[in-house]
């Protein structure tokens, strides 16, 4: 019994957290940037249509931090958790190192850690697989396997489909002065060579 409840509070503070990420998105709530600042945010990233892939993100995000709340849904929460923390890692904190405070990954790699817990060992018993009797059948090990496989293989379609080239503009001029075949060089006024 305690177990089963020490199991309940841990999946509604991980399912609850994750789940606020998307209402921040999708509703503005919690101070979050909305649907708007959502997808530009999502641009920025070079995520396009950004309206679309905040979408996805948002209501991902809620789904599956409810699902692992309720405990529901066996492995398949906790997939769709990794693959967004593969998507959120790689754009965004991987930069920064690993601690949170410099906005590095050690909050996605705690998600993760809690996602691939729940889809291995279970929702445990106060949860609504269990009380459906869906624990044992979504418990199998070829389903979980699959699940987290397809939510890995996902993660890095999304990234593969990341439009990563320098804003328009950027490369159009070189800043530095200088000559080629004794020539002066664009930057001095002349005209580049042909």
């Amino acid at each position: 019994m305690i177990e089963d409840l020490g199991m309940l509070a841990a999946r509604v503070v991980v399912g609850l957290g994750y789940a606020s990420h998307g209402a921040q998105k999708a509703f503005g709530w919690f101070d979050g940037p909305g649907p708007e600042g959502a997808a530009k945010f999502m641009e920025s990233l070079g995520f396009f249509p950004g309206a679309q892939y905040a979408a996805v993100a948002s209501y991902g995000e809620i789904g599956a931090g409810l699902m692992i709340a309720l405990g529901l849904g066996g492995p398949i929460g906790p997939a769709v958790v990794l693959a967004g923390m593969i998507v959120a890692q790689t754009t965004v904190h991987a930069k920064n190192g690993f601690y949170a405070d410099k906005g590095g990954i050690e909050v996605g790699v705690l998600y993760s850690s809690a996602a691939l817990t729940y889809a291995s060992t279970g929702y445990g018993g106060a949860s609504l697989d269990r009380l459906f009797g869906l624990d044992r059948k979504l418990r199998h090990p070829a389903v979980t396997a699959l699940a987290l496989v397809a939510g890995v293989a996902a993660g890095y379609a999304v990234l593969g489909r990341r439009d990563s080239s320098p804003p328009a503009g950027t490369l159009a001029t070189p800043t530095i002065k200088g000559q080629r075949n004794g020539q002066p060089t664009v930057g001095e006024g002349a005209a580049a060579p042909a």
